[in-house]
């Protein structure tokens, strides 16, 4: 019984990962950012985006769904999800900046397969931010 439980132990840790990579972008002055809204994610993921934005220096232009990446020289979309388990968290997000059209960077956060870890429960406004900042690693 020992043997069985000693092998599972490292099993439900590899089950349950809460995952989060950032490629930051290169260095910029702070400048115009085009958001394109996404309407299937909570309007608090994006006027919390927007506010990190421009506290950074950028001023910030909201584009349709529609809109496309070389719309503007700096656009950004973004996903996000919320889950329930006990309570409502979010469990996933992704922003990803665009220059001219080419990926410049992205952030990504998944507590999608966090499981019974208890650190999935953030606070979503506190995620975005910390994303942002490592995003937008360049001059403040």
């Amino acid at each position: 019984m020992k043997t069985v439980l000693g092998a599972l132990i490292p099993l439900l840790g590899i089950a349950c990962s809460i995952t989060q990579r950032v490629t930051p972008l290169a260095p910029i002055e702070p400048t115009q950012i085009c958001i394109v809204e996404n309407p299937d994610v909570r309007s608090g993921f994006l006027a919390e985006y927007k506010r990190v934005l421009e506290e950074r220096g950028y001023t910030t232009r909201v584009l349709p769904w529609s809109a496309t990446a070389a719309d503007c020289e700096l656009t950004t979309t973004y996903v996000a999800s919320w889950s329930w388990d006990v309570a409502l968290y979010m469990s996933y997000a992704e922003i990803k900046v665009f220059r001219d059209g080419e990926l410049a960077g992205e952030a990504l956060y998944d507590a999608r397969g966090g499981g019974m870890r208890l650190d999935k429960f953030i606070d979503a406004e506190t995620k975005i931010r910390e994303l942002v900042q490592e995003l937008f690693s360049g001059p403040t």
